[in-house]
């Protein structure tokens, strides 16, 4: 789009037209000469000549200097009715008879007072010379041969009453809203010229004084009529620059956080408001116009020029997005197959830190990017997923066979004295390498059946300890403090225990109570 000014459009009105055109049929009537008027306005001869020379005008009814002959009086004549003789006349005595003046309807319809009323003003002497008395004076207007007296002082009253027509035309004109100055002008000046000196009969005095006032008319309708163009040009400056300064406030707006989809949408919204009021407004002067559309343009320029900055920017950070991605993409392909769960899954999380860190690469690149690095990913946590099932399965028959060989252990104790206690601790010893040979149990199970396997072993444990006191002479003394030691622990075990409400707590603080009750019981 160029910034150019659209040309404004010139405002047309047919009415003007239609209203100016009897004007101008008007005008073509009064200013062709009186013979050209003839064929039109002139009444038809009802008398014949009756002699050949009659044909032929005399030199006083010849026209004068700016009329015209008659073009029905010399169209070739219709034949005469044939005198009652039993010969036929010859062609040229039949060529020479006159025609009569067929004549078309007049262009006006006007009364017979206004038209008898015109003829006051004028006379026709004997030779068919028409006068109009004009003032204190009289002068010749014109003729109008072949016709009689009476026809030519009609005629020229009608030229009369047609040129007072187009003046009264003019007037009404005057009263529309549509009209312009340069037609004004224009009519004042076609109107003075016929107004001048007018070969018509009639109140030319009067015409000239309706004239004079006309022209009044006419210049206070143009200073009207440039007032209003003055204040529908401040009105359509003032429009246009609210549209420019819109623009302005846009371009001055323009920042990081900018939604340029958004602020194009109404720079678009507002171009739009532009031609618009170029095509229905008035048309603004040139240099205003120009200056207006060269800060229009201004702010349009500023805010291409910023976007397409952005969207520079904006190409070059999606490129190195993609390319930080792409290398993600590579290293998590050569992780994907790892066995290592552990460490592996704690590098794709590290993976997807970055992912996340660095940014988007534009909706259709992200989601093909985002394809390839979730395939790898699903690649290496379905397999762990897999793994994690198996020993799933796994654990939960090593938990099944560590069960079965805590019943025997726990089926070991209580002993009653140290050759028990010896008998059942060799064989918890082989309960203990067959529970390390058969692995991991699931890590919720884990710490429940070691605690019971422990319990057996501190229950063996007691009855050898308190079997050694009893042969260590220096041990009496230690064990009445030990006994001592034991019932208030297992006094201290009985407060908890009554207190505790968590099941797995409070069943942790009772396996403690019978450790520490085999010891006692081992001490006395």
């Amino acid at each position: 789009m160029a910034d150019e000014q659209v040309k404004q459009p010139e405002n047309t009105n047919e009415s003007n037209a239609q209203a100016a055109q009897p004007a101008a049929d008007a005008q073509a009537s009064a200013t062709s000469t009186p013979v050209e008027t003839e064929a039109a306005q002139a009444p038809v001869a009802t008398e014949t000549p009756k002699t050949e020379e009659a044909t032929a005008p005399t030199a006083s009814q010849a026209p004068k200097a700016g009329d015209t002959p008659d073009a029905s009086a010399t169209a070739t004549p219709a034949p005469a009715k044939p005198a009652p003789k039993p010969h036929v006349p010859s062609p040229l005595a039949f060529a020479k008879k006159p025609a009569k003046h067929p004549v078309a309807a007049p262009a006006h319809t006007y009364s017979e007072a206004d038209v008898k009323a015109a003829e006051t003003f004028g006379r026709v002497d004997d030779k068919g010379t028409v006068y109009v008395r004009e003032g204190e004076t009289e002068r010749e207007v014109g003729e109008f041969p072949g016709a009689t007296n009476e026809e030519a002082l009609t005629l020229y009253a009608r030229r009369y009453l047609d040129l007072k027509a187009k003046l009264d035309l003019f007037a009404t004109r005057l009263k529309a809203a549509n009209i312009k100055p340069h037609e004004i002008d224009e009519s004042i000046k076609t109107l003075g010229e016929e107004t001048a000196s007018p070969a018509i009969v009639g109140d030319i005095a009067a015409l000239k004084a309706q004239y004079e006032e006309l022209k009044k008319a006419g210049e206070a309708k143009k200073a009207e009529l440039a007032a209003a163009r003055k204040a529908a040009l401040e009105k359509a400056i003032k429009e246009r620059t609210a549209i420019v300064e819109k623009a302005e406030a846009l371009a001055n707006s323009l920042g990081e956080n900018t939604n340029w989809r958004s602020t194009a949408d109404k720079f678009r919204s507002l171009f739009e408001q532009w031609q618009e009021h170029q095509r229905t407004s008035i048309r603004i002067d040139k240099p205003t116009a120009d200056a207006l559309w060269k800060r229009f343009s201004a702010a349009r320029t500023t805010f291409n020029q910023h976007r397409r900055k952005w969207a520079q920017a904006r190409d070059a950070s999606r490129e190195e997005t993609k390319r930080v991605k792409e290398e993600i993409i590579k290293e998590a392909n050569e992780i994907k197959d790892s066995t290592d769960w552990g460490a592996t899954s704690h590098q794709f999380n590290e993976l997807m830190d970055r992912w996340k860190a660095a940014g988007r690469a534009g909706r259709k690149e992200d989601d093909e990017l985002w394809a390839k690095f979730r395939e790898a990913c699903d690649v290496f946590f379905n397999a762990r997923q897999a793994d994690r099932d198996q020993m799933s399965s796994n654990e939960k028959d090593n938990l099944a066979k560590k069960e079965e060989l805590l019943k025997k252990a726990e089926a070991l104790v209580p002993v009653a004295d140290e050759k028990a206690a010896k008998k059942a601790r060799q064989a918890l010893a082989d309960i203990q390498d067959e529970w390390d040979q058969i692995g991991y149990v699931p890590r919720e199970d884990m710490h429940r059946i070691e605690s019971r396997l422990d319990a057996v072993d501190n229950k063996i444990k007691a009855v050898e300890q308190a079997a050694w006191q009893k042969s260590d002479p220096e041990a009496d003394a230690r064990v009445s403090s030990f006994e001592t030691q034991l019932k208030a622990q297992l006094d201290e075990l009985d407060k908890q225990i009554a207190a505790e409400s968590d099941p797995a707590k409070k069943s942790k603080l009772e396996a403690e109570k019978a450790t520490k009750e085999q010891w006692l019981n081992a001490v006395k």
